[in-house]
């Protein structure tokens, strides 16, 4: 079991939360970029840099992902590509994306998408903050609870 970090859009806590996390339970963590990030040093925390490009760093995840890892991110086509694998995805904010609730987060985006290019203005997500972080470590250690037995 692995978790994957779409590193490039994930906050700074969060990846303080995951790095402790990998620590904690000796559990894998990878983060993918296209740009360095600065790791602690681990056995268990790795980096792979990969090419700038549109979804260059989404591809690389998906490539690699097995079934029951476990993906930190905020994109959405990003975590339904990986759900079909059978991995599950968590954004940085403590949703979890399983294949029950998935097409219709992708398709309340895509309406969103929709809303924003046909002028209509939405405020946008709200800053990173306590109430995020704590929503994150509550989600990611059920999910480290349910794998490690």
């Amino acid at each position: 079991m692995t978790i994957w970090i779409d590193a490039d859009a994930c906050p700074l806590p969060a990846k303080e939360i995951l790095f402790k996390a990998a620590e904690r339970t000796q559990t894998q963590l990878i983060l993918v970029a296209n740009q360095y990030i600065n790791i602690p040093p681990s056995r268990f925390i790795k980096m792979i840099q990969v090419p700038s490009g549109f979804d260059v760093a989404d591809d690389e995840i998906v490539k690699r992902v097995q079934q029951d890892d476990l993906v930190i991110t905020s994109d959405i086509p990003l975590a339904s590509e990986v759900i079909d694998k059978g991995a599950l995805a968590l954004n940085p904010r403590g949703e979890l994306y399983t294949s029950q609730n998935i097409k219709q987060i992708l398709n309340m985006r895509d309406f969103m998408d929709t809303m924003r290019s046909s002028g209509i203005n939405s405020s946008g997500q709200a800053k990173y903050g306590d109430k995020d972080k704590q929503q994150f470590a509550n989600q990611l250690d059920q999910w480290l609870a349910k794998a490690v037995k």
